[in-house]
């Protein structure tokens, strides 16, 4: 054991506030790492806040880590001192169920171990996350840093980039396709760049018609404004995919008339109940499907890392200084950030 720092909460009413605990020694499997910068996710400040009714305090957030190994396990071979990794949203899992033998350990039938707010499946710690600077990792949960990317704002692709990529990937985005963006917030303008990198053709979604010139410099191909009636008829029929990073509930009605036949409409950012409620015709009359998606597995994680290496894709980031953190919480909730905050570690020494 030795003794790490960081940010928690420690009520769901609480301002982050610093705070010294317990990281366990590596165990035989494990990787040590000096957590260099972790991205802020709205998730981080549901479960801060308990919004979800799953907390466990104390609670420190961060699942988007990259930082530089210190020490390693006996038994590890991936990682070596002073390598450059990162560490999403997962731990552990598992392992042996059939979507972990299918590397999908997000969809672990026992439950993943996530980054934080989650038991550890050897000694039942509470799991504390990037907010800090250190953590302790199974190696099989660690990635390798692609040698090319900026570290910072490559920290949120193991969460925002992993979120976009998988589903576009999973049903196999690519060129010919005409790919709908809904919403350009930290998911959605990660999902304009990786399906105009995959090669469709890419509109994004927006209420706003002041974002249109920022969707086409994140690379969109055209922009429609969703509140726009007459635009939203125009393009009915006209998508072969919808990624769907709204993060509130909101009417997919209008959005599934402008799928073609067979067009699949994918969740990413909703987990509430849908309202109004979705009328089945929208889907039956034309084969069209509604799915979801959340993250993707280790190994589709570290090919994400490397195609965004391949095609200099990283987000868009607003360096943080720790001391911040609570101020940031509420930029976040007011979609004052550009597009992801992303925290320097250094500043936890102040």
């Amino acid at each position: 054991m030795y003794t790490a720092i960081g940010y928690a909460a420690q009520t769901p009413t609480s301002p982050l506030l610093p705070m010294s605990f317990e990281r366990r020694s590596p165990r035989a499997d494990d990787v040590a790492i000096e957590i260099l910068y972790c991205g802020v996710c709205h998730s981080d400040i549901h479960q801060a806040r308990n919004e979800w009714g799953i907390a466990v305090y104390p609670l420190m957030p961060g699942h988007e880590i990259v930082g530089r190994v210190t020490a390693v396990g006996a038994n590890v071979s991936k990682h070596k001192v002073g390598d450059l990794v990162g560490v999403g949203c997962m731990v552990d899992s598992c392992r042996e169920c059939q979507a972990c033998a299918k590397d999908l350990e997000q969809y672990c039938l026992a439950g993943p171990t996530m980054t934080y707010a989650t038991p550890d499946r050897v000694d039942g710690s509470n799991t504390m996350g990037g907010y800090s600077n250190s953590i302790v990792v199974s190696e099989h949960f660690v990635l390798r840093m692609p040698h090319g990317l900026d570290l910072a704002s490559a920290a949120p692709l193991l969460c925002a980039g992993i979120t976009t990529y998988s589903p576009l990937k999973h049903h196999g985005v690519g060129p010919g396709h005409k790919v709908g963006i809904l919403g350009m917030g930290g998911l959605g303008h990660m999902g304009i760049k990786f399906a105009k990198a995959l090669g469709a053709e890419v509109t994004l979604f927006t209420r706003s018609a002041a974002k249109a010139e920022e969707a086409r410099r994140q690379g969109a191909d055209h922009v429609i404004v969703s509140s726009d009636a007459e635009q939203m008829r125009a393009a009915a029929g006209r998508f072969d995919f919808l990624l769907d990073t709204i993060p509130v509930q909101h009417d997919l009605n209008p959005y599934l008339d402008t799928l073609t036949f067979d067009g699949v409409h994918i969740l990413v950012g909703l987990i509430e109940p849908v309202e109004p409620p979705l009328h089945a015709a929208n889907l039956v009359l034309k084969r069209r499907v509604l799915a979801g998606s959340l993250i993707g597995g280790i190994a589709e994680t570290q090919e994400m890392l490397d195609f965004s290496a391949e095609h200099g894709i990283t987000c868009d980031i607003e360096m943080l200084d720790i001391r911040s953190i609570n101020e940031a919480f509420e930029r976040v909730i007011a979609g004052d950030v550009k597009y992801r905050f992303v925290i320097d570690m250094t500043t936890l020494k102040a």
